[in-house]
């Protein structure tokens, strides 16, 4: 005949059962489901188990970390590992197996090791990085080119967030007086709802792919699980293969993520994020002042070069007008003595005289009686009438 027993004396078999079957004190591996901190200041939480394929969880368990134990486990873990105690974190803790026939199975932590949860988050890490190269897609946004001016830019950010006002501050407020244009896409930034969130922002900006330059990834330092979101293999993925270049100003100096990696650039912070983008504007505008320099340098030089060319050219046509107006000087100076000495008025001071015959230059044959002759002498003229007497004398020096 089957057995027969109350619900207490079945729940008493198994608290039996069990305490015969499990040390009093076991490490165990598990993820933290849930966490919650009870104003009492007990930590009560959910630990869970997947099957090694897939997600599907094959246990669960409550836990307990009392007030006395929590007071010190959390420093101490958060401290070594670098990471807040939280939900999703696998980690390998030192549990009390107790049963009871009210509350049924419970652990109660004495303890947990960090150094296990720092390598499995880094061991997760290097999955997702192998991952990523393994399908090419590591470096494909590093590979776009980004405009030598990069004026318009999309944000994603929290628009409450003090590292989204540094990087405002610092790029509108530029010493340069450099414009841009600028806007926001608003997203979570941390917790599990992040990489989704930034995902869609990042669709958002993929549709008015047009409209912007570059992509600005922008969020404040933070504790280390806030930050974890962007070791996240999707938001990594839709970075690495985003049309447009990706900056990332994440965190603080010695922050350094999957999502950084895959990006184009990446700056330490916020305000260095937006440095980058105004150095390029500084960087073209030393080169056109340099370019300009050098112009002003080559123009300077030439206009010299022309100008003792110049000087030269107007020294010499001076040299050659001076000697050719002496020279005409010469000319002139000879011919005025040709002039001179062929001047009537000097012939006839020396006692020649001009002749003419009814008012036309004579020859001896026009001296014929009755003609009227006018010798022009030096100091004056005579006119007279031809006659016999004359006209004896020339026939006799004929």
């Amino acid at each position: 005949m089957e057995e027969k027993m109350t619900l207490l004396q079945l729940q008493e078999r198994i608290r039996e059962g069990i305490e015969e079957a499990v040390p009093p004190v076991v490490w165990i591996t598990a993820e933290i489901g849930e966490l919650k901190m009870h104003s009492s200041g007990h930590c009560y939480l959910e630990f869970v188990s997947y099957r090694e394929k897939g997600h599907a969880v094959a246990a669960k368990a409550r836990g307990t970390i009392w007030s006395s134990t929590f007071r010190l486990l959390k420093p101490y873990f958060e401290t070594t590992a670098g990471v807040a105690l939280a939900s999703g974190l696998n980690v390998l803790v030192k549990v009390q197996v107790s049963f009871s026939p009210i509350y049924g199975l419970s652990l109660n932590v004495l303890d947990i090791d960090p150094s296990f949860t720092v390598g499995e988050l880094e061991l997760k890490r290097q999955q997702t990085i192998a991952r990523l190269k393994d399908e090419g897609c590591f470096d494909m946004n590093s590979s776009l080119q980004i405009p030598s001016l990069p004026r318009r830019i999309a944000i994603v950010s929290s628009p409450t967030a003090a590292g989204y006002r540094d990087f405002m501050k610092q790029l509108h407020g530029n010493e340069g007086g450099f414009r841009f244009h600028t806007e926001l896409f608003a997203a979570q930034m941390q917790g599990e709802e992040a990489p989704g969130s930034i995902v869609a922002a990042l669709e958002n900006i993929a549709s008015r792919e047009m409209e912007f330059d570059a992509v600005a990834i922008i969020r404040g330092g933070g504790a280390a699980m806030d930050l974890v979101c962007f070791d996240d293999y999707t938001l990594a993925v839709n970075i690495a293969q985003f049309p447009l270049p990706v900056v990332t100003g994440i965190g603080h100096d010695h922050d350094f993520h999957i999502a950084d990696m895959v990006a184009h650039t990446w700056l330490k912070t916020p305000t260095a994020a937006a440095d980058f983008f105004v150095d390029a504007f500084m960087q073209q505008y030393q080169f056109i002042m340099h370019l300009f320099q050098r112009i002003s340098l080559t123009l300077a030089q030439k206009i010299s070069i022309e100008r003792q060319r110049l000087l030269q050219l107007h020294n010499s046509m001076a040299q050659s007008v001076a000697a050719l107006v002496s020279r005409r000087r010469q000319e002139l100076d000879i011919l005025k003595l040709r002039l001179d000495a062929a001047d009537p008025s000097r012939i006839l001071a020396k006692g020649f005289a001009m002749v003419a015959v009814d008012g036309k230059r004579a020859s001896a044959g026009d001296f014929v009686e009755g003609r009227r002759v006018r010798l022009t002498l030096h100091d004056g003229t005579v006119e007279f009438t031809v006659g016999e007497v004359l006209e004896k004398v020339v026939g006799k020096k004929k």
